[in-house]
């Protein structure tokens, strides 16, 4: 990813959903101007969601996700509609596309509820437009469109933006605590499960959300830490770590010097920190035989010393002192039914955007399953929660 480049997790992710051959990839590709999916006469063309981060005026930024028919048949199509509406978690707009000639179906109203229920906004654009005598009159979120001669496209574009509010989001990562020229110093270990030549995403964002504050960002590994602290004095206006170094870095860290993790951070930013901080109360209560879910929001390789699939496990079995089984996910995997799991531990989050990481949070508490993070769960089993989040006083442990 180029410095300059928005990260997909950030970006707006618009879904293009509708019934087989209404013509979904044709106004994908009209929409994006470029030849995104694949268009065919033959029903079923597009067979998993494709996905494509780009710049899309008047809406900036995007990721355009274009789904498999909801219509699809047979075993495989039930997985591939499976896979469709499970793009809906991560949706900020849908574009719901119907054949003008045949109109709405049931399906395509069943779709509607299911994005009025999550509510996501919602745009039907009518497409084959012109193969009809008269065009109808259009509702408030309707459009009709054509992807073969181009009708209403530019509109449907201007239709979409204006139905997302396009002022900027005024949640921020840190920049909300800080005054301008703050001193703030940010503990990056560097070992050799740290990506080499660069800094992991919450890191690269959190210094340029101190930037944006006017504050001042001073980076160093936790090795140095205590000399870092020393030259700055009385200068430091904040501590944030990296999880892993949780407990050293609270050792080294006055008590009048506010600290939390980049972790913490993040379930505040995109998350539910309160929800988070009462999850990682159930560490206290599991049982032998519980099985815990760890789940990632993205996929990489496993170092030796693996965060999720190692030290996370050790440290749960360290403190709990029970016979824990856990089980882990991935990328875009997180389960549907998690009536087995005591506790799900979900890391930052930081290649999954808001609506998706919101959504795994309002399903576990669905499935009256508690959920905490990575750097909350690390920071309770170190008994340094309770310092971890006293920079946020909206935030209690009751």
């Amino acid at each position: 990813m180029g410095l300059n480049e928005q990260v997909s997790a950030e970006r707006l992710h618009i879904g293009f959903f509708g019934l087989r051959n209404a013509g979904k990839s044709s106004v994908v590709n009209a929409v994006t101007g470029q030849a995104l999916s694949l268009v065919s006469d033959v029903k079923g063309t597009t067979t998993d969601p494709v996905k494509k981060a780009m710049e899309l005026l008047p809406l900036g930024p995007v990721v355009i996700i274009d789904t498999p028919g909801i219509d699809d048949e047979g075993e495989l199509g039930r997985m591939r509609v499976n896979r469709a509406m499970q793009t809906l978690n991560l949706t900020d707009l849908a574009v719901l596309v119907v054949d003008a000639v045949k109109g709405l179906s049931d399906m395509d109203r069943t779709l509607t509820a299911s994005f009025e229920a999550k509510k996501i906004p919602h745009i039907i654009a009518y497409n084959k437009s012109d193969l009809l005598d008269t065009i109808p009159e259009a509702g408030a979120n309707e459009i009709y469109v054509s992807a073969a001669d181009g009708t209403n496209i530019h509109e449907l574009r201007e239709k979409m933006g204006q139905l997302v509010k396009t002022e900027e989001n005024s949640k921020r990562i840190v920049a909300d605590l800080l005054e301008p020229n703050d001193f703030v110093v940010l503990v990056t270990p560097i070992d050799k499960a740290a990506p080499k030549g660069r800094l992991i995403l919450p890191q690269q964002q959190t210094i340029r959300d101190i930037l944006d504050a006017g504050a001042v960002s001073v980076v160093t590994r936790d090795s140095e830490l205590p000399q870092t602290l020393e030259k700055l004095g009385s200068n430091v206006k904040m501590v944030i770590t990296d999880s892993q170094a949780f407990g050293r870095v609270s050792r080294d860290v006055p008590r009048d010097i506010p600290l939390t993790s980049f972790s913490i951070l993040m379930a505040r930013y995109k998350g539910d920190l309160a929800e988070a901080v009462r999850g990682a109360a159930k560490l206290d209560d599991l049982q032998d035989g519980d099985i815990v879910l760890i789940s990632e929001g993205c996929t990489h390789h496993r170092q030796c010393e693996d965060i999720g699939t190692v030290k996370m496990p050790n440290w749960i079995r360290k403190h709990t002192g029970k016979e824990i089984t856990f089980e882990f996910t991935s990328g875009g995997e997180f389960p549907e039914d998690l009536s087995k799991y005591a506790l799900v531990v979900h890391c930052g989050g930081c290649m999954l955007n808001e609506r998706e990481m919101k959504s795994r949070i309002r399903h576990s508490l669905d499935c009256d399953v508690p959920i905490t993070n990575y750097g909350i769960a690390i920071a309770h089993m170190h008994g340094i929660l309770t310092r971890s989040i006293e920079p946020f006083p909206d935030i209690t442990m009751k």
